[in-house]
């Protein structure tokens, strides 16, 4: 198993974050009290739920063995398993970051080599 999670979000932010050396979450992660991440096979819902006015956005690859009881994996949308990390993101656990666009269509297209 490879540990692979995954954090959406506007470039113009991770670009912040990576300046400050640590992400700290956007406005739903604030007032959730905690990162929202989901799994390879979880983005596709995800993008399509809560990202369809987005143009570009930063696909953030996090090594989930990094963290300890700070990440809980808790039931979410549709009953399923989702990462929650309940404290900051640090740059060190971060493998990837990959800039998405949508296609010609509008869809979100996703990497094929993605960790699962």
């Amino acid at each position: 198993m490879n540990n692979a999670i995954y954090k959406l979000v506007d470039p113009r932010i991770w670009a912040e974050a990576m300046t400050a050396g640590v992400f700290k979450g956007v406005g739903v992660d604030v007032e959730d009290g905690y990162i929202h991440l989901s799994t390879a096979t979880q983005l596709p819902g995800t993008l399509e739920k809560y990202f369809t006015e987005f143009e570009r956005l930063a696909l953030i690859e996090v090594d989930a063995s990094h963290f300890g009881a700070e990440l809980k994996w808790e039931k979410s949308r549709g009953g399923d398993l989702f990462p929650h990390l309940y404290d900051e993101l640090p740059m060190i656990a971060v493998r990837t970051v990959r800039l998405l666009r949508k296609g010609d269509e509008g869809g979100w297209m996703l990497p094929d080599d993605l960790s699962t």
